[in-house]
């Protein structure tokens, strides 16, 4: 059976866009019913050419160039989408970049369009936490793609396993410590974006009946900063490892110290604060998306132990 429908799967070399190519042509299934076309900056590097000789057609796109779209989105049935606040720190650029991917879509006929997106903070916490422009100028988008009609469902990322990496440092008086603005039992949605992104998004693009107009939440299970602190000790129990409860002008402190600018040190400050008491996802459950999978999760446990940063540790 060759394949018929072309999905459309942005970032193709990066860490999520490579996990949906990863899992599709991994499904003999998904691999029969869809043929990929990874968009990249870059289609002659490396690789891009590697995932060539797998099949996939890869050509450039330009979120900021509509027309450059249109031509990337041409005759595809299924379009993965995301887009990247960080890269300018520009929220109503981000905004605007998503309405050319929803109106390129569009106008190309897509008849399933996954938008990567978050919660709209400001309108969650009734406006206490107004700065989380990462999480609000994706929700914006969403709403956008709503209001223009075109057949979509929202993949929701949960808080990433990775994160972890960086955010946990050893501390000078040994094992190591993970200090953030938050009491110890907040729930926190982990999700392991490299090994997981694809799982989620081959079963969306599998059954799009299912899940059109639908928010589908990406994460293992919640965890709580204490369980964190567990699961690590009980992998490397020659370590310690803490948990610190830090109040904002601490945590601004840790961030200006990496260099961040002070809009950033607020938005990354209301980002870790507003989990607690509205919840990453406002506290919904998480059965229902991982009902669509049909790969099991990595587990907290899972990434851990299998991060090269700390496979030295005992």
């Amino acid at each position: 059976m060759s394949a018929s429908k072309i999905f459309v799967v942005f970032g193709a070399t990066g860490k999520q866009g490579g996990s949906v190519i990863k899992s599709v042509l991994g499904d003999p299934k998904a691999a029969a019913e869809f043929k990929i076309r990874g968009i990249t900056r870059d289609p002659s590097n490396p690789k891009a050419k590697a995932l060539a000789e797998k099949g996939v057609e890869c050509m450039s796109g330009d979120i900021d160039d509509k027309e450059s779209l249109k031509h990337a989105f041409k005759d595809a049935h299924s379009v993965f989408a995301v887009t990247n606040y960080w890269e300018k720190m520009d929220h109503e650029l981000e905004l605007q970049q998503g309405k050319n991917i929803a109106d390129a879509a569009k106008e190309e006929g897509v008849q399933h369009l996954i938008f990567s997106t978050l919660v709209d903070v400001t309108k969650l916490t009734g406006g206490k936490f107004p700065n989380v422009y990462h999480f609000d100028s994706k929700a914006h988008i969403k709403d956008y793609i709503r209001s223009i009609g075109i057949p979509a469902s929202f993949f929701m990322p949960g808080f990433y396993m990775s994160n972890l990496e960086t955010m946990m440092n050893p501390s000078p008086e040994g094992g190591y410590v993970l200090a953030l603005p938050m009491p110890p039992t907040t729930p926190i949605p982990f999700f392991d974006a490299e090994g997981d992104t694809g799982k989620f998004v081959k079963a969306m693009v599998m059954k799009r009946d299912k899940v059109l107009g639908k928010d589908i939440l990406a994460a293992t299970d919640y965890q709580t900063p204490e369980d964190v602190m567990e699961t690590f000790k009980k992998l490397k129990p020659e370590m310690g490892a803490k948990f610190i409860s830090v109040d904002e002008d601490t945590y601004k402190g840790f961030l200006a110290k990496a260099g961040m600018p002070e809009f950033v040190q607020k938005e990354l400050y209301e980002n870790m604060a507003f989990m607690n008491d509205f919840g990453y996802f406002g506290k919904k459950s998480l059965d229902e998306s991982l009902a669509l999978l049909d790969e099991k999760p990595t587990t907290l446990a899972d990434f851990i132990a299998n991060s090269p940063k700390w496979k030295d540790l005992k």
